[in-house]
């Protein structure tokens, strides 16, 4: 099944005037244009393109790649902003059309906002919507404590940082948790720590358990050895400046420098830390 706002991997069909022709199944033939149509393919080979609404909405398929598709969320810059809504910049001719309806506050020429991309069964087009709360509400799937997850950072707040769990649910990340500086629409990876009875998620952006411990050790090697031997970095260290080195909280930096102390791979100095 071919999916519009999407990469589809299709076959060629046939060459034609206007550029090459593709069988797009169930929408019928697709058309690329010319200045996106390689020589060396022929009918029958398999290309994978993106397929979309081209500015007078016939479908067009392109081997550019679109910031975002259909059924994600994606920081985008207004290029426009009407009385009917605002025109997003997401890397294809035609720009993403956001409905003043579907803004939750009224977009700004020059600003960025993240956005979800969908396809409008009413209109037949593809848009975007800020209004991120009404499609990351409906996912009942179960979420276990340490599994791994697709992160987008959204809103920072008293608390914490706000986060999108894979595209479909909401995840809280709190103050004490962040050692490292976060924007807006970031992608990263980060770890469930606890599903609460009500259904909310809180986050950690490391690995759980002595799991972190064991990859810091690792790094800090790597440090020491690019360093002739030595950082001057201690238990006594202050915080910040083991965040901004390791992007870790103090103590599972000093958990690490134990785990590396008690197997002889580090001599714990005064003014810091020496490889053995």
């Amino acid at each position: 099944m071919v999916e519009v706002g999407k990469l589809n991997r299709l076959a060629v069909s046939r060459n034609s005037d206007f550029g090459l022709i593709f069988d797009g199944l169930q929408l019928g033939e697709i058309l690329m244009p010319k200045r996106y149509v390689s020589k060396a393919w022929k009918p029958g080979d398999k290309i994978e393109v993106f397929v979309y609404l081209d500015s007078e909405d016939r479908l067009t398929c392109t081997t550019e790649r679109a910031k975002g598709q259909v059924g994600e969320f994606v920081l985008l810059r207004c290029k426009e902003n009407t009385p009917i809504g605002a025109f997003m910049e997401w890397g294809l001719p035609k720009d993403l059309f956001v409905p003043f309806r579907e803004q939750r506050i009224k977009m700004r020429k020059g600003e960025s906002y993240l956005v979800y991309i969908y396809f409008d069964k009413a209109s037949g087009r593809i848009v975007g919507s800020s209004k991120l709360d009404k499609y990351l509400a409906s996912s009942r799937r179960f979420y276990k404590n340490g599994e791994e997850v697709d992160l987008i950072a959204w809103q920072k707040s008293d608390l914490g940082y706000k986060f999108i769990i894979n595209n479909e649910r909401w995840g809280m990340v709190f103050h004490n948790e962040v050692f490292q500086a976060l924007e807006r629409g970031q992608k990263l990876k980060g770890y469930i720590k606890n599903v609460r009875p009500d259904g909310r998620i809180d986050l950690s952006l490391q690995k759980p358990g002595y799991e972190k411990v064991t990859l810091l050790t690792d790094q800090i090697l790597d440090c020491l050895k690019a360093n002739e031997g030595f950082i001057p970095v201690t238990a006594k260290t202050p915080p910040e400046q083991i965040n901004a080195l390791f992007g870790v909280s103090k103590k599972t930096y000093k958990n690490a420098i134990g785990a590396l102390y008690k197997k002889r791979l580090i001599a714990i100095e005064e003014e810091g830390v020496r490889l053995v």
